[in-house]
């Protein structure tokens, strides 16, 4: 435990703890919604606030989350009215997105695109007590939006054609979701990297996905390993001297694997139990299942 004798651990392990609280909590409604590689889209159009930051001498922290922003509104206006052309616009933003960091970066003084590395793929001795300040700020944001409007934003993700006739601001919701994925994505890029924090947003959801189909179980699950897998991929790169972003995103999918390998057995064992509790006069085909509320189910 010598590590939290130094001050830079300190902020990257309050850092990765939030982080992996707020990625899986955004990450269930996008695989929900089967955008789970949105997170990587808005991760490319990140590159370029990072660059703008470094041009401006502000915080690439805040100027990437304003860029993230306005890059997941565009993708939703090109969601809703793209149609066919759709995905071609969407390759272009987040190209561009990509090409626009990398030439920022090196128009900034004293800039080159190694100043990016740490944006990309994490780093623990960069994350300065400003970044945590805005971890925070925004990692606060995210936990607002998705545990107070879950009810909602579960609706949405289910059916968007049910909850529009039910009376819910479908459009506003949809838009709401995907501000909150960027703000997630700047939150989790100086721990695990704009690269590869779309896999902490959804692998954890896909775990947890294994043990359970209970929209409330599943979000638990997946924050508590998104939790583990962030905290010991920040020790083990500590120890390790190697990449966090790559050691977490190594370690989330090493949890799901072994999550797919118990799941199996789990439900054999479920089913063996719920044979034995069956009565013996009542054949299993004229069984009434079990009462399941519909805001209870993954659906997935």
């Amino acid at each position: 435990m010598d590590f939290l004798n130094y001050a830079f651990m300190q902020r990257a392990l309050l850092a990765a703890v939030l982080v992996g609280i707020t990625a899986p909590a955004i990450g269930i409604y996008l695989v929900q919604r089967r955008q789970a590689l949105m997170g990587d889209g808005i991760g490319h159009v990140a590159m370029t606030g990072v660059g703008l930051g470094f041009l401006l001498s502000t915080s690439p922290v805040w100027m990437a989350t304003a860029v993230s922003v306005l890059g997941a509104v565009l993708m939703e206006l090109i969601r809703w009215y793209g149609r066919t052309r759709g995905d071609i616009a969407l390759a272009m933003l987040f190209y561009g997105g990509m090409a626009g960091g990398v030439m920022l970066i090196n128009l900034a003084p004293g800039g080159s695109t190694a100043n990016l590395t740490s944006y990309l793929f994490g780093s623990l001795s960069t994350v300065s007590e400003s970044d945590v300040t805005a971890i925070c700020v925004l990692a606060a944001f995210v936990l607002l939006v998705t545990l107070g409007l879950r009810r909602q934003l579960f609706a949405v993700s289910q059916d968007e054609e049910f909850a529009r006739v039910t009376g819910l601001p479908v459009r506003a919701l949809n838009l709401l979701t995907a501000v909150t994925a960027a703000v997630t994505v700047t939150v989790a890029m100086r721990v695990v990297g704009l690269l590869l924090v779309s896999a902490l947003m959804v692998v954890p959801v896909a775990a947890a996905q294994q043990l359970s189909r209970s929209f409330t179980v599943t979000f638990v699950i997946a924050v508590v390993i998104g939790v583990a897998v962030a905290v010991s991929g920040t020790v083990t790169s500590y120890y390790q001297d190697v990449p966090p972003g790559a050691t977490i995103v190594l370690l989330t999918i090493a949890a799901f694997l072994v999550l797919t390998a118990l799941a199996g057995p789990l439900a054999r064992r479920r089913a063996r139990a719920a044979a034995a509790a069956q009565p013996a006069g009542d054949p299993a085909e004229c069984a009434i299942p079990a009462t399941r509320g519909a805001g209870d189910e993954v659906g997935v």
